[in-house]
């Protein structure tokens, strides 16, 4: 018996502000639970997130995983993302250029 492979398809998305990212690297869940947060991308490695709101991808920097566990696991997941991650991309968070 012979199975067929599907071949592996990188996704790239466009985030605001920057140019094109290749997905490859994150693991990414699409959120159902939540009016505010859609998607959410998580590189381990480089501790790099991405979260789809209202359509608009942003991206997060230098993100613990623990932070990134709490967000997924928090009651409200916009609650969280707004009062933990998103006020805090200015600075603890911003990604270098």
């Amino acid at each position: 018996m012979h199975l067929l492979a599907t071949p592996v398809v990188s996704e790239t998305i466009d985030v605001v502000g920057r140019s094109s990212i290749d997905l490859n690297s994150f693991e990414c869940r699409d959120i159902t639970r939540s009016s505010i947060v859609q998607r959410v991308c998580y590189d381990r490695a480089r501790r790099h997130l991405i979260v789809a709101v209202k359509g608009a991808y942003d991206q997060y920097c230098d993100l613990p995983a623990e932070t990134y566990d709490a967000l997924l696991g928090a009651p409200s997941m916009g609650g969280f993302f707004n009062r933990h991650i998103r006020p805090a991309s200015g600075a603890r968070f911003a990604c270098p250029n």
